[in-house]
Protein backbone atom coordinates (compact mmCIF):
# COMPACT_ATOMS: atom_id res chain seq x y z
CA UNK A 1 0.00 0.00 0.00
CA UNK A 2 0.94 3.62 -0.35
CA UNK A 3 1.94 5.84 2.27
CA UNK A 4 -0.38 8.33 3.40
CA UNK A 5 0.62 12.15 2.89
CA UNK A 6 -2.26 13.51 5.00
CA UNK A 7 -0.45 17.19 4.05
CA UNK A 8 -0.72 16.70 0.47
CA UNK A 9 -4.03 15.21 0.81
CA UNK A 10 -5.53 18.27 2.88
CA UNK A 11 -4.08 20.62 0.47
CA UNK A 12 -6.27 19.19 -2.06
CA UNK A 13 -9.20 18.81 -0.82
CA UNK A 14 -8.72 22.51 0.11
CA UNK A 15 -8.03 23.38 -3.57
CA UNK A 16 -11.13 21.15 -3.91
CA UNK A 17 -13.32 23.58 -1.60
CA UNK A 18 -12.18 26.31 -3.49
CA UNK A 19 -14.22 24.85 -6.19
CA UNK A 20 -17.29 24.90 -4.37
CA UNK A 21 -20.57 26.49 -6.11
CA UNK A 22 -21.89 27.09 -2.80
CA UNK A 23 -24.75 30.13 -3.75
CA UNK A 24 -27.78 29.14 -1.34
CA UNK A 25 -25.80 27.74 2.07
CA UNK A 26 -22.87 29.58 1.50
CA UNK A 27 -20.33 26.33 2.99
CA UNK A 28 -18.10 25.32 0.44
CA UNK A 29 -16.95 21.54 1.20
CA UNK A 30 -13.70 19.76 -0.51
CA UNK A 31 -12.73 15.93 -0.27
CA UNK A 32 -9.47 13.93 -1.29
CA UNK A 33 -8.60 10.73 -1.15
CA UNK A 34 -6.17 8.34 -1.98
CA UNK A 35 -6.02 5.69 -4.02
CA UNK A 36 -4.67 2.23 -4.42
CA UNK A 37 -3.15 2.62 -7.58
CA UNK A 38 -1.56 6.27 -5.28
CA UNK A 39 -3.19 8.78 -7.18
CA UNK A 40 -4.92 11.60 -5.07
CA UNK A 41 -8.63 12.10 -6.27
CA UNK A 42 -10.74 15.13 -4.72
CA UNK A 43 -14.25 16.64 -4.75
CA UNK A 44 -16.00 19.75 -3.77
CA UNK A 45 -19.84 20.03 -3.27
CA UNK A 46 -22.08 21.42 -5.83
CA UNK A 47 -25.32 23.27 -4.86
CA UNK A 48 -28.63 23.40 -6.61
CA UNK A 49 -31.72 25.43 -6.21
CA UNK A 50 -33.82 22.29 -5.40
CA UNK A 51 -31.36 21.49 -2.36
CA UNK A 52 -32.47 17.81 -2.96
CA UNK A 53 -30.01 17.47 -5.82
CA UNK A 54 -27.19 19.25 -4.50
CA UNK A 55 -24.19 16.74 -4.60
CA UNK A 56 -21.52 16.30 -1.71
CA UNK A 57 -18.35 16.59 -2.42
CA UNK A 58 -17.92 12.68 -1.37
CA UNK A 59 -20.13 12.59 -4.76
CA UNK A 60 -17.91 14.48 -6.83
CA UNK A 61 -14.63 12.92 -5.80
CA UNK A 62 -16.82 9.81 -6.19
CA UNK A 63 -16.72 10.27 -9.77
CA UNK A 64 -13.51 11.96 -10.61
CA UNK A 65 -12.33 8.50 -8.96
CA UNK A 66 -14.77 6.29 -11.80
CA UNK A 67 -13.64 9.50 -14.70
CA UNK A 68 -10.09 8.45 -13.69
CA UNK A 69 -9.77 4.79 -14.02
CA UNK A 70 -7.11 3.20 -16.38
CA UNK A 71 -8.43 -0.50 -16.36
CA UNK A 72 -11.10 -1.96 -17.43
CA UNK A 73 -11.56 -3.39 -14.18
CA UNK A 74 -13.26 -0.68 -12.63
CA UNK A 75 -11.09 2.64 -10.42
CA UNK A 76 -9.11 2.16 -8.05
CA UNK A 77 -10.14 1.48 -4.35
CA UNK A 78 -9.93 4.70 -1.49
CA UNK A 79 -7.38 3.86 0.93
CA UNK A 80 -7.16 7.15 2.51
CA UNK A 81 -9.71 10.54 2.83
CA UNK A 82 -10.22 13.35 4.47
CA UNK A 83 -12.86 16.71 4.21
CA UNK A 84 -12.65 20.22 5.20
CA UNK A 85 -15.08 23.22 5.35
CA UNK A 86 -14.09 26.45 4.10
CA UNK A 87 -11.43 27.31 6.88
CA UNK A 88 -10.17 24.07 6.35
CA UNK A 89 -11.35 22.00 9.31
CA UNK A 90 -11.91 18.43 9.08
CA UNK A 91 -15.80 17.39 8.21
CA UNK A 92 -17.12 14.24 8.99
CA UNK A 93 -19.15 12.99 6.23
CA UNK A 94 -22.66 12.24 6.34
CA UNK A 95 -24.01 9.28 6.55
CA UNK A 96 -25.00 8.95 2.81
CA UNK A 97 -22.03 9.58 2.02
CA UNK A 98 -20.07 7.55 4.36
CA UNK A 99 -22.15 4.92 2.35
CA UNK A 100 -20.65 6.24 -0.88
CA UNK A 101 -17.09 5.78 0.47
CA UNK A 102 -17.77 2.30 1.74
CA UNK A 103 -19.04 1.07 -1.60
CA UNK A 104 -15.29 2.42 -3.20
CA UNK A 105 -13.22 1.74 0.02
CA UNK A 106 -10.26 -0.60 -0.03
CA UNK A 107 -10.59 -2.74 3.19
CA UNK A 108 -9.09 -0.58 6.25
CA UNK A 109 -9.66 2.78 4.56
CA UNK A 110 -8.94 5.90 7.04
CA UNK A 111 -10.84 8.64 7.01
CA UNK A 112 -9.03 11.94 9.42
CA UNK A 113 -12.18 12.57 10.98
CA UNK A 114 -13.37 15.47 13.82
CA UNK A 115 -12.36 12.92 16.29
CA UNK A 116 -8.58 11.62 15.24
CA UNK A 117 -8.23 9.25 12.77
CA UNK A 118 -10.81 6.09 11.95
CA UNK A 119 -11.40 3.06 9.54
CA UNK A 120 -14.08 3.39 7.18
CA UNK A 121 -15.49 0.03 9.10
CA UNK A 122 -15.56 2.18 12.63
CA UNK A 123 -17.13 5.23 10.69
CA UNK A 124 -19.99 2.89 9.15
CA UNK A 125 -20.17 0.09 11.46
CA UNK A 126 -21.92 -3.16 10.02
CA UNK A 127 -22.09 -1.27 6.80
CA UNK A 128 -23.87 -3.80 3.55
CA UNK A 129 -21.42 -3.26 0.64
CA UNK A 130 -19.72 -5.17 -2.43
CA UNK A 131 -17.64 -7.07 -0.75
CA UNK A 132 -20.87 -8.73 1.26
CA UNK A 133 -22.35 -9.32 -2.22
CA UNK A 134 -19.21 -11.35 -3.03
CA UNK A 135 -19.68 -13.85 0.20
CA UNK A 136 -22.74 -14.14 -0.30
CA UNK A 137 -22.87 -15.63 -4.36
Amino acid sequence: MTEINWVALKAAANQAMQKAYVPYSKFPVGAAALTSDGKIVSGCNVENASYGLTLCAECSLVSALAMGSDSGNGPAKLVAFTCVDGHGNVLMPCGRCRQLLYEHSAEGMILETVSGFKTIDEVIPDAFGPRDLEERK
